[in-house]
């Protein structure tokens, strides 16, 4: 009988749990991971990279590096990991409105996300907050509410794209309460904030992470929230069903690749970023940024995806909302 050690049989337990930890490395064989981000620095979408890339870098044991490609709302990035390298070295970090909102109002010829991008992984789920420039005269949402009626037109916003989740958000709020607001759109929502802080726009709509600071700093002022429930981040905003406006809509967070990854590269990845996302500090992060980590398998996360892009299309189709 031959005879093994204990020290033997634990580097033998070693390496399972190693080869559990790291799924992929060896298909992606160190290379390093490249996060392509389909909007500027700044924005709740590259805050969510950049959460993600360095827990997942330690997990693949490799370099993952975030690289930011803005513009066309969303289909540069899009096109850019769609018809890259299939080995996992490659993966976009997507925002909903370009997932969902951009194929309904600029289509790119030959590409769609739905068909030409493969779901990989949940990362985070964000409402809106409505936040005003620090010297708008309305401290509050009603009073926002009276002076952009009384001021028809004279009230601006700025949004991260044309058709933008931010965009399409701010028109169904403008159908609601009656009211007309002119749209100035930005590639991305890094040069919208920037704008907006140095007050040559009026207000804007969008996730709150990139919000907090300068809100915190007083140099932005929130009204509204329109999720379900208030932020525990900003206790003292109310949402906009408080307030008698049935606005409820939020921002989703996601990691995809593109199609010709094998289905098993795809699923070992995705139990990589599952591990991230469940992990108590990926949690307290997106918290700290009034957000919510929210784990999807790459089915759940294809559902969703289709069933907002049909919301979302009657919201285009009544707003009449067209491409830039």
């Amino acid at each position: 009988m031959t005879f093994i050690s204990r020290r033997a049989l634990l580097a033998v337990a070693g390496l399972g749990t190693a080869a559990w930890l790291n799924p992929v490395r060896a298909q992606i064989a160190g290379k390093p991971v490249t996060l392509i981000v389909s909007s500027a620095a700044g924005g709740t979408t590259d805050i969510s990279a950049r959460m993600l890339a360095e827990p997942l870098g330690k997990i693949l044991q490799t370099s993952v590096i975030v690289d930011n490609r803005a513009g066309a709302n969303g289909n540069i990035a899009g096109q850019m990991v769609a018809r890259g390298p299939i080995d996992g070295s490659s993966l976009l970090v997507q925002y909903s409105g370009y997932q969902c909102i951009t194929p309904l109002i600029q289509p790119a010829a030959g590409f769609d996300p739905a068909i030409n991008l493969k779901p990989l992984g949940h990362l985070i789920d964000a409402p809106q907050l409505l936040v005003v420039r620090a010297n708008f005269p309305a401290d509050n949402f009603a009073d926002f509410i009276k002076y952009v009626k009384a001021n028809p037109g004279k009230v601006n916003y700025a949004s991260s794209g044309n058709g933008s989740l931010q965009h399409v958000t701010t028109e169904l709020l403008k159908d609601l309460t009656k009211t007309f607001m002119v749209h100035i759109p930005y590639r991305g929502t890094g040069p919208a904030l920037n704008d907006l802080l140095a007050g040559t726009v009026d207000f804007t709509i969008t996730t709150p992470p990139p919000l907090l600071p300068h809100i915190r700093a007083g140099k932005l002022k929130a009204l509204m929230v329109t999720g379900r429930n208030r932020l525990a981040a900003l206790p003292g905003i109310p949402t906009a069903t408080e307030m008698g406006v049935p606005l409820v809509a939020s921002s989703w967070f996601a990691v995809y690749g593109p199609t010709g990854m094998s289905a098993d590269l795809q699923n070992r990845l995705s139990l990589a970023i599952k591990q991230v996302v469940e992990s108590d500090s990926f949690k307290r992060r997106a918290e700290d940024q009034g957000a919510k980590a929210v784990v999807m398998s790459s089915a759940e996360l294809a559902a969703l995806e289709a069933n907002e892009r049909k919301m979302w299309a009657r919201i285009v189709k009544v707003a009449n909302i067209k491409a830039d």
